[in-house]
């Protein structure tokens, strides 16, 4: 699992259950410009599929700028901000198969369709989101190490 080497507060924070409310799955990402180098920061829900971690542009597949900029620049800085601040180095990487893709946009639906609506994001129909763009996120194990406090 990418966050096992990650403090406890941290990947509790990580590991959203299908319980999890909308407020839970909020982060903020900092990338790079495809273009200009500079640093973009952004909302985004993240998911959690399989014990691992994506982004996803979620139903209708639209192209999106973060999704360019870390095709580009694939590292960049995963800002968790409910219940705990941490800056956490990760990297992004492209979900291509089309087994696993699948797997994972039905992990993700699934999930979202929970009775109680966690996420409240809608369509949540696999074939409306067979086109989204899918990244998987690990963390940096190395020396950036992530910056926590509470929220």
């Amino acid at each position: 699992m990418s966050t096992s080497h990650l403090p406890d507060s941290i990947r509790r924070a990580l590991e959203i259950t299908p319980a999890a409310g909308t407020r839970e799955r909020i982060v903020d990402i900092t990338t790079r410009g495809r273009r200009t180098g500079r640093p973009r920061r952004l909302e985004i829900f993240f998911y959690r599929a399989g014990g691992e971690i994506y982004l996803c542009s979620g139903a209708g597949g639209a192209a999106t700028d973060w999704h360019a900029n870390l095709l580009t620049n694939p590292d960049f800085t995963f800002h968790l901000k409910n219940g705990i601040r941490a800056d956490l180095p990760a990297r992004a990487t492209p979900v291509t198969d089309a087994r696993e893709r699948e797997a994972v946009l039905a992990d993700i639906v699934a999930d979202l369709n929970q009775p109680h609506d966690p996420g409240t994001i809608r369509p949540t129909r696999l074939e409306d989101w067979a086109q989204s763009r899918l990244m998987r996120v690990s963390f940096d194990a190395g020396d950036g190490e992530a910056r926590a406090g509470r929220a």
